[in-house]
């Protein structure tokens, strides 16, 4: 149910108990945004990464509310989120409630629901910065560990302190020892989760592994140095190192403006296991097979991990497949056991889905059912 959330005015979409569920419309017609609004459900700003001011409808009241009822083991659940604009009293932001009790942050929805997903965005991550694979591995750690967002939010910021200290004339050495000291406990305990993570990632992914599969199985590995001692080492031990290092490199880091070494430098590396190659040298048609195998093994780990099967948003994951790799994909969405949402432009697209999916027709500001499937 969203209300002035971007393209929509009002919504109210019954979805019954349908596993897959597809968009279908033009471009711009609001699709992704009604897979955005699922994402705010989630911790962290959703998919886009937006502005939560840049969420609400123009020409509407400057905020927006999205809400959902859950169907869980245990009865229905309400989860809702907006955003109020400031007022002169001084209130105004987001706010997150469950069956109409405010609650702290959206990380509390992590109790009831997981979401994991798939956007068109993410088709160069392989060949593109270390940063947005960083940003990448942070998501799915946090499908699993809704503390993992506060850990990092806390660690850039006394990152941030600690670099401008350093651009001081003179920086006082016991703040900056006292920064070092909060860095290192936050960069260890980032560093682990991350570690953590990929490990358990790679465990399932070796245990189901299929060689004959359109959606090869990726070799994941975390590359940095704090990770590296946070596999070998107690996190104490590992925190003192981390504290030389910062310590002995602030001549460095004063010179380059910034700190080279930790958590913020680290790296996800990926390789195509049955050819043992790096991902960035596989056809494009590869790395995008190998992206969605590695989005399929990880909702199988939230649900793992987290007894939920999470929501999965795959936002235009169907266009550029070849119908035998499309075919196979809704296979296993199917076998999931998770709600599939997918977008697409093309009906044609969605002709292989199994006779339980629903489809929607988005127009603007509006989504009405179009039938069990899409022929």
């Amino acid at each position: 149910m969203l209300t002035d959330f971007r393209s929509y005015a009002a919504l109210d979409l019954a979805l019954g108990e349908a596993p897959l569920v597809a968009l279908v419309g033009d471009n711009g017609v609001g699709k992704t945004n009604l897979m955005e609004a699922l994402s705010l459900l989630a911790p962290g700003r959703g998919l886009r990464r937006a502005e939560f001011g840049e969420l609400a409808r123009q020409g509407g009241s400057g905020g927006f509310a999205v809400a959902a009822t859950l169907q869980g083991l245990n009865g229905e659940t309400r989860l809702g989120t907006g955003y109020e604009p400031a007022s002169p009293e001084g209130t105004g932001g987001r706010k997150c409630r469950i069956d109409g009790v405010t609650v702290s942050s959206s990380s509390a929805f992590a109790e009831y629901l997981r979401v994991v997903w798939l956007t068109p965005a993410l088709d160069g991550l392989f060949a593109g910065p270390a940063g947005d694979r960083r940003r990448f591995l942070d998501r799915l750690v946090l499908a699993v560990d809704a503390s993992h967002g506060s850990r990092v939010n806390a660690f850039e910021k006394a990152m941030r302190g600690r670099n401008r200290l350093l651009a001081e004339d003179a920086p006082h050495r016991a703040w900056l020892d006292a920064i070092e000291r909060e860095l290192a406990e936050l960069a260890v305990a980032v560093a682990a989760a991350r570690a953590e993570t990929v490990a358990r990632l790679s465990a399932l992914i070796e245990a189901t592994r299929d060689d004959a599969s359109p959606f090869p199985s990726a070799e994941v590995r975390l590359e940095g140095e704090i990770e590296a001692m946070v596999g070998t080492m107690a996190a104490v031990e590992v925190e003192d190192r981390y504290r030389a290092i910062l310590r002995d490199g602030r001549g460095r880091d004063r010179a380059a403006g910034r700190t080279l070494i930790g958590p913020q430098a680290s790296d996800l590396v990926v390789r195509h296991r049955a050819k043992d190659i790096p991902v960035d040298q596989c056809s494009t048609g590869e790395q995008k097979a190998l992206l969605i195998g590695l989005v399929l093994a990880h909702a199988r780990l939230v649900a793992s991990m987290s007894g939920i099967a999470p929501i999965v948003l795959m936002d235009e994951v169907a266009a550029h497949l070849d119908p035998r790799r499309r075919a196979a994909l809704y296979q296993a969405l199917d076998a999931l056991g998770c709600q599939v949402w997918m977008t697409g432009a093309d009906p044609a697209l969605f002709a292989d889905l199994p006779r339980a999916a629903a489809c929607f027709l988005v127009t603007p500001g509006h989504a009405v059912r179009h039938g069990a499937a899409v022929a």
